[in-house]
């Protein structure tokens, strides 16, 4: 693996970056990146933002920075994480959520949560292993909030 390193979304990296899984209309536990495009366009506190590796596109991580949200999971934290299968078990997302934690401190931020699907096979033991906790739920789904 070469440097990891975030950056926004332009016409040089969308092509790579919409053909990260899942697929439109595949069974998943996140949107499709490019539906994540599109609501970030149409949310002004939305940070998309490509995850590289050297030159490649390896993943794609979408923040939410909205400190006066009346739904408290959603003033700022994780809202989508789409890595590459062949960058999987790799590190990139860890490393996405560490750039987002960095991102949130910055922001002057005391935590951040994320929502997952609790499913047997969905995303929870990866959210646990980067430091969230269980905190509660949301439209039948697991928050989790990690202190940065």
């Amino acid at each position: 693996m070469g440097e990891l390193r975030l950056a926004e979304l332009d016409g040089d990296n969308l092509g790579a970056v919409i053909q990260i899984p899942p697929a439109v209309g595949a069974k998943a536990y996140v949107a499709p990146v490019v539906y994540s495009i599109a609501e970030a366009y149409v949310t002004p506190t939305a940070w998309p933002r490509v995850i590289l590796d050297g030159d490649a596109v390896v993943g794609f991580v979408m923040a939410n920075w909205d400190p006066d949200n009346e739904i408290p999971a959603f003033r700022g934290g994780i809202w989508r994480l789409n890595i590459a299968d062949d960058a999987k078990g790799r590190g990139v997302g860890r490393f996405a959520v560490e750039e987002v934690a960095a991102e949130a401190r910055r922001r002057g931020y005391d935590e951040i949560t994320v929502l997952w699907d609790p499913a047997p096979d969905g995303p929870e033991g990866f959210y646990l292993r980067v430091g969230f906790q269980k905190t509660g739920e949301l439209f039948g789904e697991t928050i989790g909030t990690r202190r940065v």
